[in-house]
């Protein structure tokens, strides 16, 4: 039999200060993986997941995983709940570790005291992802003996960390894993108002490109015009990769549109203000901002080896280094943009210089299924708890896991949701959750569990 909306927002609102709980006393436990994911700390946050889980029925523990090189890996949390063999799996992730505070100076609150002011709730981890953790709760406490499908939980202790143990985690629990639609709630909302699918996050590629015209350092004056200094040269490479008008001109990387359709296209004034843009700056690219956002590739040069001006002299830098972060679309093989990368460079070494390249890392990037069932499952649960359409959006960065489980599981249906919002400030000083927004994603993942069982 379905629920109601209306049921369902009556049942949360009875369990609310329960949920509230939750988040405050998830916040104090100062889950800081980078303190050491091996840690008491650590060991402490996963008890105390595993224990609310079980106060929902689902029968929860902390297990300690293992790095590929057999060493002990973070503590996470995994357990089920099953109501009928015959109906859907749905697993449930998100993630108890949390970023680190470096300076509480710089807060505004306490970081691991959950502070309210007006409609949202300060703290560190309070949207990343402790609100992730909420939502999953909440939702399963509202449905309580209603819940028709069989859950499955992972809530991962090294996810800020990059989840070196992933991987050995899931080969040694595959079962533990295996679902027909996975949740995935470490994302956010168009705003605190409007919800939000996650479609499509970027992959990547990085390189470094080292770039060589001389044996040894030489005078600039006595040998300056005709030879010219490594970093010059590594300059014009750079220069080459992107065309008059910003777009990546690295021929064989592609791009592509917003998966799903573009609803709503990012606001220019809002995003020149959220990265501090100076107002002389026209931005590159061309098509949707949302595209140049999501789904095209970008190129950056986040590393480059030179003499610091303090200090200089006049020689002719001999040769450098510099390494290319490329964000791939989520349309595209990474290893295969790492290729195009590697003949780019290569093939278009200035002046007949040295240029060689040293492949680093290529992470899958991941786009949703826009027509499957549980996609419109989810839209039409968001609609029914916000009162507003969903908003689709992507991601320009990358979050391993996910493409790592689709590659895994390939037949499962894959979900991203999460409560963050554009002012949460994740990884940020004065991280923050809506209150609103939050009581309404688990009001529409109890809707949306609700509805994949009646599938």
């Amino acid at each position: 039999m379905e629920i109601s909306a209306k049921e369902i927002r009556a049942r949360v609102a009875a369990d609310w200060q329960q949920i509230m709980d939750v988040v405050r006393q998830k916040v104090a436990l100062r889950s800081v993986s980078a303190q050491g994911i091996t840690g008491d700390h650590m060991k402490e946050s996963a008890q105390y997941v595993a224990r609310i889980m079980r106060e929902v029925g689902v029968d929860a523990r902390a297990v300690q995983s293992h790095n590929p090189d057999g060493s002990a890996g973070a503590w996470e949390v995994i357990g089920s709940l099953e109501t009928n063999p015959d109906a859907p799996t749905v697993l449930l992730y998100a993630h108890h570790d949390v970023q680190p505070v470096p300076d509480p100076d710089e807060w505004d609150t306490d970081p691991f005291e959950v502070t309210q002011v007006g409609d949202r709730l300060y703290g560190r981890g309070t949207c990343d992802d402790t609100g992730g953790i909420a939502i999953h709760y909440g939702a399963l406490k509202a449905l309580g003996d209603d819940l028709g499908v069989n859950i499955k939980i992972f809530f991962e202790g090294e996810e800020e960390m990059g989840s070196a143990s992933f991987i050995p985690f899931i080969e040694e629990h595959h079962d533990e894993f295996d679902s027909d639609v996975i949740i995935v709630a470490d994302s956010g909302n168009w705003a605190p108002d409007v919800p939000s699918l996650t479609t499509s996050l970027r992959g990547n590629a990085t390189c470094d490109v080292h770039v060589k015209v001389l044996e040894h350092p030489v005078h600039s004056g006595q040998y300056g015009g005709p030879v010219l200094d490594a970093n010059t040269l590594a300059a014009m490479l750079i220069a080459k990769m992107y065309d008059e008008d910003g777009a990546l001109a690295i021929p064989g990387v592609e791009g592509g549109e917003p998966i799903g359709g573009l609803q709503r296209d990012v606001d220019e004034t809002d995003m020149r203000a959220a990265a501090g843009v100076v107002d002389s700056y026209r931005l590159a690219g061309d098509g949707s901002l949302a595209s140049r956002l999501w789904t095209k590739p970008s190129a950056t040069v986040i590393g480059f080896d030179a003499h610091p001006v303090d200090g200089s002299f006049n020689v002719i830098s001999p040769e450098t280094t510099f390494r290319v972060s490329l964000r791939v679309s989520p349309l595209q093989d990474p290893h295969a943009a790492m290729n195009a990368m590697v003949e780019f460079f290569e093939g278009n070494a200035p002046f007949g210089a040295d240029v060689h390249v040293t492949p680093l890392d290529a992470g899958m990037g991941w786009a949703m299924d826009p027509d499957c069932e549980a996609s419109a499952d989810a839209a039409a649960a968001l609609e029914e708890a916000f009162g507003v359409a969903p908003v689709n959006k992507g991601e320009g960065g990358s979050i391993p896991f996910i493409p790592q489980l689709q590659k895994i599981f390939p037949d499962a249906q894959v979900l991203v949701t999460g409560p963050e919002d554009p002012i949460s400030n994740a990884h940020s000083p004065n991280e923050s959750v809506s209150v609103s927004g939050l009581e309404k994603d688990v009001v529409a993942e109890a809707l949306l569990l609700d509805k994949l069982g009646r599938n």
